[in-house]
């Protein structure tokens, strides 16, 4: 009960979003609100950690595994999308126009970090008495999934449009799977990870800001912070490497985002592989970007 009562406080926002009428204003406000808002859910989750007692010393475990569960999780979501490409070649154009040289730039990403380190150095020295209410995590997790319904809705992408791009389902499908494999692979090396702790984990897809607040509320700080940086280095991965997998792997270049092909990493795909390219980025990162909440929701409910 209590698992099916979390899933309708995640899904209701954003249908609430979806049901908004959108224009122009709307959407602006939305696609602002969500860069404040997550930098305020950093910087409260770096609070959160700033309370774990004896977190220097966990410092070393936190850092094994989040490199384990990267690689894990990139590795198989790759593995599973090349092969996809292998088996099912699709020739991406290339752009007509040729376009400027892209320039990798993590200073979003560096930002993103620095609200963490903030937020620890805050709870460090702010008094027990000031300390964020208990469910501030749960109201940041609704109007942060608000705002992303309405900024969904305000895109113009309709779900027709989403399920009738054959090849976009089809790598959702391939990539949600992969990773989730590399979940359990995760919950398998390490005896004090259940495999449904390995499957939460694994369903941020990149979605860092989302994956954070959900396991912080689920199994703590230490694994809410191991979430974050595993779907932040998916992003640093995403950013370095869509160009180099472009040419001969076009799904797995896409893919290598998660749920950021939709937004973050959308101009670097568009660069990378052309016009053509783009509808098929927006089909799986808007997929993605609904299954990743009810997963993590649905797994970390289990235990």
């Amino acid at each position: 009960m209590e698992s099916l009562l979390t899933l309708v406080l995640v899904l209701t926002p954003l249908f609430i979003g979806f049901a908004i009428p959108s224009n122009h204003k709307m959407t602006a406000f939305a696609d602002k609100g969500l860069t404040y808002l997550v930098f305020i859910i950093l910087t409260l989750i770096g609070i959160e950690l700033s309370q774990v007692e004896g977190l220097g010393s966990q410092i070393g475990e936190i850092a094994l595994y989040v490199t384990v569960l990267s690689i894990l999780t990139i590795g198989t979501g790759l593995f599973g999308l090349m092969l996809f490409d292998h088996l099912n070649p699709w020739d991406a154009k290339k752009p007509s126009v040729k376009s400027k040289e892209h320039r990798v730039s993590i200073r979003g990403s560096l930002v993103q970090v620095v609200c963490v380190v903030i937020g620890m150095v805050i709870g460090y020295f702010l008094p027990a008495g000031y300390m964020p209410p208990e469910n501030t995590m749960t109201i940041m997790l609704m109007i942060l999934i608000l705002l992303v319904g309405i900024g969904l809705k305000g895109s113009g992408i309709t779900l027709k449009e989403v399920l009738l791009n054959k090849r976009g389902v089809e790598m959702s499908i391939i990539f949600t799977v992969a990773v989730l494999v590399g979940g359990l692979l995760f919950a398998l090396i390490f005896a004090d990870v259940s495999w449904t702790k390995g499957l939460a984990l694994a369903s941020g897809f990149g979605w860092y800001s989302l994956s954070a607040i959900v396991m912080t509320d689920a199994y703590g700080a230490i694994w809410g912070s191991v979430a974050l940086f595993n779907d932040l280095i998916r992003e640093f991965f995403a950013l370095i490497f869509i160009p180099v997998f472009m040419r001969k792997y076009p799904s797995a270049s896409v893919g290598l985002g998660g749920a950021t092909s939709l937004d973050f990493t959308l101009p670097i795909i568009q660069q990378s592989g052309g016009l053509k390219v783009v509808p098929l980025a927006i089909s799986f990162g808007f997929i993605i970007n609904i299954v990743s909440p009810v997963l993590m929701v649905l797994f970390s409910s289990l235990g």
